[in-house]
């Protein structure tokens, strides 16, 4: 046991020698955005919420946190609600224009993102949706559907068809069944699915470059401007809370299926 506890200890040092390199940058961020000087310096001569602070009495942060929540809430449902039903579909359909659908449903992921900023443009300015909440959302659901459709697909490779007819046995219509024991079953692949969409929205920035407005940009769009244009540690109060909220959202998901598997096991 002792060989094999030594033996594993370079592998141990190099995993958090790795975990280090990757936050270690986070965590700088974190510390300056508490800095009160003008300028960004690490680590902090002072220290003050002043950034936090400016970062929510400035409209164009604020409105932008709030334009970004908004587009990611909607697309959260319409890319869970279309990304459910393409994986249910598609694990139903025996033919062989399934593969050729899947390929379809996941090319978003494999087009470089630029590419599909310059389309979604070319394309949203034909339609006038430029610079509108319905283009951001419409470009924004094609990007994360993908997501949803992978994590629920995963959910039904392991899901075991002999429930549903033993409830079409027992009396339960489709619609019961389903809310009963399909989505029951695949919930954890459909929320791992919805937190992804929506982190996959409140985060984009490539394509929500091409889409926006004088009226209307998201939080990405405005952290970029803000580095391109000034320098003030606003933007590392802004990182801050987008990294904050991605944690607590991961760790809900996380939670949530821990939780599921406890009770399923049980």
């Amino acid at each position: 046991m002792a060989r094999f506890s030594m033996s594993r200890m370079p592998l141990t040092a190099w995993g958090v020698a790795v975990v280090v390199w990757l936050t270690a940058p986070i965590l700088i961020v974190a510390i300056m955005s508490f800095t009160g000087s003008e300028s960004f310096r690490f680590p902090p001569s002072n220290w003050s919420l002043r950034w936090y602070r400016n970062f929510f009495d400035d409209p164009n942060w604020y409105q932008s946190l709030v334009n970004s929540v908004q587009i990611a809430l909607v697309v959260m449902v319409v890319a869970t609600l279309l990304g459910t039903a393409a994986a249910l579909g598609l694990s139903r359909l025996r033919s062989r224009v399934g593969p050729l659908l899947q390929t379809l449903l996941l090319l978003p992921t494999v087009v470089p993102v630029l590419i599909a900023g310059i389309g979604m443009y070319s394309l949203f300015l034909r339609w006038r949706l430029t610079g509108t909440p319905m283009g951001f959302i419409l470009a924004h659901t094609v990007l994360s559907m993908p997501f949803v459709f992978i994590s629920v697909s995963a959910s039904l490779h392991t899901f075991d068809r002999r429930l549903e007819q033993a409830a079409a046995i027992c009396g339960a219509t489709p619609l019961a069944t389903f809310f009963q024991v399909t989505l029951r079953i695949i919930a954890p692949g459909v929320l791992t699915g919805a937190v992804l969409s929506f982190l996959g929205s409140f985060n984009e920035t490539i394509v929500s470059i091409f889409l926006v407005s004088p009226t209307l940009r998201t939080l990405p769009v405005q952290m970029y401007t803000s580095v391109a244009k000034e320098s003030d540690p606003t933007i590392a109060a802004a990182s801050t809370l987008t990294t904050a909220l991605t944690a607590v959202l991961f760790l809900v998901a996380l939670t949530v299926r821990a939780g599921r598997s406890k009770t399923d096991e049980a």
